[in-house]
C-alpha cells in the first residue's frame, strides 16, 4: 500500500532531483529516503528516477506519479482542513428561528457579528411564532430558537436570558389619542383591540391580557393575527389599537404611533432555547456570542 508519507517523500525528490536536497527538506537522513523510493518503485511496479553519478531525473512513469502524487496531497490536506474546522464550528449549519421582534433587538447584532466571524457557516433563519419554534425544536429542524416563554410544555428544553424589551400602545396615526404625546392603558378600556392568539404566542398574549386587567378592563379584540407585523398592518389601516413590543416602534412608522408603557410589569425578556442536550459545536458558538 502506498501512504501519504512515501508520496510526500517521492514529491520532494522529484522536485528537487537531488536525494541529498530532498533528505534535507524532509528533516530526514538520506538512506531511509532512498529506501523509501525503492519500495515505492516496487509497489508501482516501474522506476519512477533514473539515478545517475549527480544527477537524478524523472522518468515518464515519474512524471505521470507527480502529477496525481500532488493532486493526492493537496486533497488530503483539504480534507484535513475540512474536518478540522468542522469540529472548531468554523463550516456547518445552524437553524435558527425567531420571534419577529427580536430580529430589532440584539438578534440582529448577534448575527452580524457571528457571520464576520464565522463566514463559512451557512445560517438558516425562520421567523416564527413561540409555538411554532417549539415544534421546530421538538422535531428536530431547529438548532435554537428565540421566544417568549411561558410555554406550555418546557420538558426536555433549556432556555437562557438573551434580551429584554417592553410593550408599547399602537394606535393608528389618525387615532383621537395619537396627538397625545402620553397615553394609559386606560385610555384604552373602550377601544377595539387587535391582538395574536394565545395558541401562537402565549407569553405575549397573557401579558397583554394581564396588563389591561391590571389597567381595569378586559380589551375588546376585534381581529387576531399570528405574526406581529399582522397585528401592525391593521392598526396601521385602523382596525384597532395593539400593544406591541417597543423594539418594533420603528415599522411603519408614518402610519402608526407608538407610546411606551412606562411600568415594570410592560417589560418582557426573550430566551435562547434549545433541547436540552449537547448543542453542536455551531450552535454552540452561536450561544457564545450570544452571550
Amino acid at each position: 500500500m502506498i501512504d501519504l508519507r512515501q508520496l510526500r517523500q517521492f514529491i520532494a525528490v522529484a522536485e528537487e532531483l537531488h536525494f541529498h536536497r530532498a533528505a534535507a527538506r524532509l528533516n530526514m537522513s538520506q538512506p531511509p529516503l532512498t529506501a523509501a523510493v525503492r519500495r515505492l518503485e516496487d509497489e508501482v511496479g516501474a522506476e519512477l528516477l533514473e539515478r545517475g553519478n549527480r544527477v537524478v531525473r524523472v522518468t515518464p512513469a515519474g512524471r505521470a506519479l507527480l502529477e496525481h502524487a500532488r493532486l493526492a496531497i493537496d486533497q488530503a490536506d483539504l480534507a484535513i482542513a475540512a474536518a478540522r474546522d468542522a469540529a472548531a464550528g468554523r463550516t456547518g449549519l445552524l437553524r435558527l428561528t425567531y420571534v419577529p421582534s427580536a430580529m430589532h433587538g440584539r438578534l440582529a447584532g448577534t448575527i452580524r457579528g457571528f457571520r464576520h466571524a464565522y463566514p463559512a457557516v451557512r445560517l438558516d433563519l425562520r421567523e416564527a411564532t413561540t409555538a411554532a419554534q417549539v415544534t421546530a425544536l421538538r422535531e428536530g429542524t431547529s438548532d435554537l430558537a428565540v421566544l417568549l416563554p411561558p410555554l406550555p410544555d418546557d420538558a426536555g428544553l433549556r432556555m437562557i436570558a438573551f434580551d429584554g424589551d417592553s410593550f408599547a400602545i399602537a394606535l393608528p396615526a389618525s387615532h383621537p389619542l395619537s396627538t397625545r404625546s402620553a397615553v394609559t392603558l386606560r385610555d384604552l378600556a373602550d377601544e377595539p383591540f387587535v391582538i395574536w392568539p394565545a395558541s401562537e404566542g402565549r407569553g405575549f398574549y397573557h401579558q397583554v391580557i394581564q396588563l389591561c386587567a391590571t389597567a381595569g378592563f378586559v380589551p375588546q379584540v376585534v381581529q387576531e393575527a399570528g405574526q406581529i407585523h399582522g397585528v401592525l398592518a391593521l392598526v396601521a389601516v385602523g382596525i384597532g389599537v395593539a400593544l406591541v413590543p417597543a423594539s418594533m416602534t420603528g415599522f411603519r412608522a408614518d402610519e402608526i404611533v407608538y407610546r411606551p408603557l412606562a411600568q415594570e410589569e410592560a417589560r418582557f425578556t426573550l430566551f435562547l432555547c434549545h433541547r436540552d442536550e449537547p448543542l453542536g459545536t455551531v450552535a454552540q458558538n452561536f450561544v457564545n456570542m450570544a452571550l
